[in-house]
């Protein structure tokens, strides 16, 4: 199994900052990516920023020169550094995770895919 734990929302005025944190725990093998969706009330959960294993980003349009998503490898750990918010990233902010598990014996490590609880990000007068 693996557990991860985001932290770092709130309650920001526009055009302030905000910076979320993930970190991942388990029997993890392996990450190959981690990432950071959002969603909104009423819209579906969209993909924010992804950071593979070799450091290779990309970014939502949106969110483009105001978002910076870096990782801590040795932690497991991701981040969101977010600035010149907008009333428009109001949301549930998640983390993400892919990689590879290890197993007991003599398996092989598996995949997986895990997600974090959400942590809430308002940005509002």
């Amino acid at each position: 199994q693996v557990q991860l734990v985001e932290s770092g929302g709130g309650l920001v005025q526009p055009g302030g900052s905000l910076r979320l944190s993930c970190a991942a725990s388990g029997n993890i093998f392996s990450i190959s990516a981690m990432a950071w969706y959002r969603q909104a009330p009423g819209k579906q959960r969209d993909l924010v920023a992804r950071i593979t294993s070799g450091g290779l980003t990309n970014y939502a349009d949106s969110v483009k020169g105001r978002f910076t998503i870096s990782r801590d490898s040795a932690k497991n750990t991701v981040y969101l550094q977010m600035n010149s918010l907008k009333p428009e990233d109001t949301a549930v902010y998640y983390c993400n995770v892919e990689g590879l598990i290890s197993q007991t014996g003599v398996r092989p490590p598996r995949s997986f895919i895990s997600w974090g609880q959400g942590t809430l990000v308002t940005v509002s007068l």
